[in-house]
This record gives C-alpha cells, sequence and structure tokens, in this order.
C-alpha cells in the first residue's frame, strides 16, 4: 500500500465506530471523508503542564491508592481558576499517566483501552474530573500506550494460544528466534508454543504490529474513542520512537515516521485542537525534531536539555544551556518541544541536586523561562526525593506533616519518604521563602508574559560563567532572565547581546521576578554591551525583568 493510499485508509477509518474490539477483528469501514475543519488554537504554547501518578496523587476513599476523585479535591491546590488569586499553583494542564486498566502498578502494559483502571475509579469519574479541570482552565492530556499491550490483553491471548487466531497477526511473530537483541542489549524476542514473539521492553509487553492496517485502524478507533466521547484535550505518547521496527533496527525507523505523518491528519479531523507529545528520550536535537516539522507530532519532549538544566544546577555553571537551546530552535520552528528536568523514569531532580533547595529553585528559575511547553513532576515543586527503582521516584504525594503525609488515612500502596514531615505543601504553603512558593511565583510570571512562552530567545553571554542569562522577545515585549547558579555572590558579570534583537534606545525596567531596581541596557545597533543590571547578583538568584522603551 503506497503511502498516499495509506492515508486515505486511515482518513476514513476516522468515523468509525468508537466501541471496544470484539473476539473477531473489528471491519474497517467506509466512510466519507470528513468535513473541513476550522483552524487549531496551538493552546499547549501558553501552557504549564504537571505530570500525575494518579495512584500516588491523592487517596480520597481511604484504600491506600491515589485515584481520579482524589484529583478533583486537589484540582484547586494546582488551579483555582481565579487568576487574581497567589495560593495556587497555576499549572494551565495536566498530563495524567496510565489511567486504563492494566495488571501492573504503573500502568504501562495495557488490557483495555476503552476504560479505567478500576482502582483508579468510573469513566464517570474521569468525565468529572474533565469537567472540572476545564472549568479551572486547567486541559487533560492523558499517556497512550501505542507500541505494545499487556501480555493480559485478550487480544494477546488469543494470538499467543491460536496460529490461526484473528488477532495473530496484530502482534509480531517468528516461527524461530531471529537472534538479534534490543537496543540496550536486552532480550527482545520470547519463546511460546506457536513461535517467538517480539516485546522490546519486556516479555508482559508484547509490541503491537502497526505494519497491519487493523491495527492501525483499532488505534484510530481508540484514539476517536478518547477524544470525542470521553473530551481529552491530547495524549502523551509513550516509546513514540519504537513504534515500527526494520528488522534489528528497533527506533527512530523510517516505517515509524511515515505511520505518525499518516496518522496526523487522521487525529486532527478528529478535533483540531488535541495536541500530542511524543517521548523520544536517548536521542539528539537533530533526531528528536524530526518527529515535529514533518508533521508527526506537535510537541517531543527536550531530553537533552533536560540534562543541561539539571547539570547546571549541580555544578553552578551555565554550561550549554544556550547552545542546546539555540541548536533546537534551529532544528524545531515555533518552540515545538517540551522542556522538564526530570520525570517519572528518571531519578527525581531534588536528589540528583543532593537536596539542596537552593540548587532546585535555580532549576525552577531555568525550567520556567525556557522556550517551550514546560511540564513539571508531581511533588518537584515541593522538592520530593527519590532514586531508582522506580517505586522510589512515583512515591505517594507530600501533602502534610500528618499521618502518611496527609495523601491517605490509610497505609499507602509505596511506602512513603522519611522526610515528609519536614518536605510536603502545608509547611512549604505558610513559608513564603520555599521551593513550592518559588514555583507558584515563576508560574505567574510566566502566565503573564507571553515573551516568555512564545518569544524568540537570544542568548546574552556573561564573562562570568556561573552567570545565565537570556532575552525573550516578542512583538509587544521584552524580558531579560538573569540567574546566579553558584553558592556565591557575583560582581563582575558583564552581559553582552550579540546577536541584533531590539529597537535601539534607552530602555526602562519593571522587575517581575527577583525584588529590585536594575539599571537599564543602552542599545545600539540592536544590542547591547557589558551591562551590569545590579551591581551585585545574590547567590543562587533569579532576576526577571520586563524593558521597554
Amino acid at each position: 500500500m503506497t503511502k498516499r493510499l495509506f492515508s486515505i485508509f486511515l482518513l476514513l477509518t476516522v468515523l468509525a465506530a468508537c466501541v471496544p474490539a470484539t473476539p473477531t477483528p473489528a471491519p474497517v469501514t467506509k466512510t466519507p471523508a470528513p468535513s473541513p475543519t476550522p483552524a487549531p488554537t496551538i493552546w499547549w504554547s501558553n501552557d504549564v503542564l504537571y505530570e500525575i501518578f494518579v495512584r500516588s496523587f491523592y487517596d480520597s476513599n481511604g484504600d491506600g491508592i491515589g485515584d481520579i476523585n482524589g484529583i478533583i479535591e486537589k484540582l484547586d491546590y494546582l488551579n483555582d481558576g481565579d487568576p487574581n488569586t497567589t495560593t495556587d499553583l497555576g499549572i494551565t494542564g495536566i498530563w495524567h499517566m496510565p489511567n486504563i486498566p492494566s495488571p501492573s502498578y504503573h500502568g504501562y502494559d495495557v488490557t483495555d483501552f476503552y476504560n479505567i483502571n478500576p482502582q483508579y475509579g468510573t469513566m464517570d469519574d474521569f468525565k468529572r474530573f474533565l469537567q472540572e479541570a476545564h472549568k479551572r482552565g486547567i486541559r487533560v492530556i492523558i499517556d497512550m500506550v501505542l507500541n505494545h499491550t499487556s501480555d493480559q490483553h485478550p487480544w494477546f491471548r488469543s494470538a499467543k494460544k491460536d496460529v490461526d487466531s484473528p488477532y495473530r497477526n496484530w502482534y509480531i511473530w517468528s516461527d524461530t528466534d531471529p537472534g538479534y537483541k534490543g537496543p540496550w542489549g536486552e532480550k527482545v524476542w520470547y519463546p511460546t508454543l506457536n513461535g517467538y514473539y517480539y516485546g522490546i521492553f519486556e516479555s508482559f509487553m508484547p509490541d503491537l504490529n502497526y505494519n497491519n492496517p487493523e491495527v492501525t485502524a483499532e488505534m484510530t478507533r481508540v484514539f476517536s474513542f478518547w477524544t470525542n466521547e470521553v473530551g481529552v484535550d491530547g495524549f502523551r505518547l509513550d516509546a513514540a520512537k519504537h513504534l515500527i521496527e526494520e528488522g534489528a533496527k528497533q527506533a527512530n525507523t523510517q516505517s515509524t515516521h511515515t505511520w505518525y505523518n499518516n496518522f496526523y491528519p487522521v487525529y486532527k479531523a478528529m478535533n483540531p485542537n488535541t495536541m500530542t507529545v511524543g517521548e523520544i528520550s536517548g536521542d539528539g536535537v537533530s533526531v528528536i525534531s524530526r518527529y515535529v516539522t514533518d508533521n508527526e507530532l506537535d510537541l517531543v519532549f527536550n531530553f537533552p536539555l533536560a540534562g543541561a538544566f539539571v547539570k547546571a544546577a549541580q555544578t553552578g555553571r551555565a554550561s550549554n544551556i544556550a547552545t542546546i537551546i539555540k541548536t533546537t530552535n534551529k532544528f524545531i520552528a515555533d518552540s515545538q518541544y517540551s522542556p522538564f528536568l526530570t520525570n517519572h523514569d528518571q531519578n527525581r531532580v531534588m536528589s540528583e541536586l543532593g537536596n539542596d533547595v537552593n540548587k532546585a529553585r535555580v532549576a525552577a528559575s531555568l525550567l520556567l523561562t525556557s522556550p517551550g511547553t514546560p511540564f513539571i513532576y508531581y511533588g518537584e515543586e515541593i522538592g520530593m526525593s527519590g532514586m531508582k527503582p522506580d517505586q522510589n521516584i512515583r512515591r505517594p504525594m507530600q501533602w502534610t506533616a500528618d499521618a502518611n503525609a496527609g495523601f491517605s488515612t490509610s497505609k499507602p500502596w509505596e511506602p512513603l519518604d522519611t522526610n515528609y514531615k519536614e518536605v510536603n505543601v502545608s509547611t512549604q504553603t505558610s513559608d513564603p521563602n520555599s521551593l513550592l512558593n518559588h514555583y507558584r511565583k515563576l508560574i505567574s510570571v510566566r502566565n503573564a508574559n507571553p515573551a516568555l512562552q512564545t518569544g524568540a530567545y537570544f542568548e546574552v553571554t556573561s564573562n562570568n560563567p556561573s552567570v545565565y542569562a537570556a532575552l525573550s522577545v516578542d512583538e509587544n515585549e521584552v524580558v531579560l532572565t538573569l540567574i546566579n547558579l553558584s553558592d556565591q555572590p557575583i560582581t563582575d558579570y558583564a552581559l553582552t547581546l550579540g546577536e541584533p534583537a531590539l529597537t535601539d534606545g534607552t530602555y526602562h525596567t519593571e522587575i517581575l521576578f527577583g525584588g529590585e531596581q536594575v539599571q537599564s541596557p543602552d542599545v545600539s545597533g540592536g544590542v547591547f554591551n557589558n551591562n551590569t543590571p545590579k551591581n551585585e547578583l545574590n547567590h543562587y538568584s533569579t532576576l526577571i525583568v520586563k524593558l521597554s522603551l
């Protein structure tokens, strides 16, 4: 099937029935081409998103497991819907980690693409959560595991049991062991009585076969169900680069790119405002950029930039942050990427920073003044710690110093971090200098200043390696960010804007974050040289200044 025919095939399945598969493969129903849709609103360019592991966020019914109703109870902590208040975090989007049925605690091995994990609640609970989130101006994306299912999924059970099963070709089989390993040297072919099946991650996560059009048609129905019937705003695509293998080549294949390119108009026809963000880890900017520049996904997580942020906070040196941002912007137009610090697969940033709250502050400042659509991992804003194995970085949220950290009235599903009596939302809310309030103020500044959200990025260099500086410029405003990454005050740090970005003149200043008046730069030829806004930059300090003529 040619690429053009494949695209037509997909478009014709968009309006197919959005119901779970029955023991026989659902037929591909031809339908009229969709009507023209309005131009999309790229809402994610202005948002700050918050990643939630449902099991660990808040338990509403006392069984020790976080649930959907628990998230509803805590929505006002995230965003109360009133832009005039300062007691909420201010995020405007939620990444809801896997919420559908799975035999595993993490949920990445799916047994039913059309339902809610009963440990978390019901579909009615989830729809109410969406309504309450939307009331507060919070959009919701969910984890979508396209690459594989659980080995307990009815599709795979049927395929494994019977070579004549209608689901046999929904997975990848070989009569003999092909012998090659996975990208990390791991075993990927697993024996059964009826041949070997492929699973890039684990034996209990068999890969789906996207060379089979029936699988693509089924996933089209899955997307349509969650988009049109349930009402989510988008999807985080797990393991996006591993979708289709080409023999021993198991990542970033041309077949994978072709599939996403063909699928892009399909899900945009369902709702042009649906957002996708892809997990493509372990690759450089030139590799990840293709997923967004060729109309495959809307966003990709910027893993190289995340590493640079954490390293800068660790070492106290600005290092290669500006280089990575400029390189990213060279390959990826319009900031179609998502910066972050760490996520559910990585050691928590506070642990990486030696539990130093000052370093955590500057890491947050780097993240929330960066171009792109930033993501925050739950608990990051209060400095929750945790080192692998994975359960340690997915522990229950620390709400109070009370029993069970205020997470549950029962024993939590996973032991709490021992520091919860000191590190919790309640304690930090009452401390104006806490990490939580640092996050709140930064997010408020970002939300109120479009230049920080979507403005052009210009590097501002300093003769001091511990100073990070940048200019964010849009048609209506200019914002200067200045961060002292070190544990010492700095007086020698002259700033230079080497690339023409500004109208000539002497600029007035308005402090957005950081508290003190500063000296304005004199701009000539679109640049400024040897500017020192303050005589001294306090250790681990952040200064954000709006410039205007």
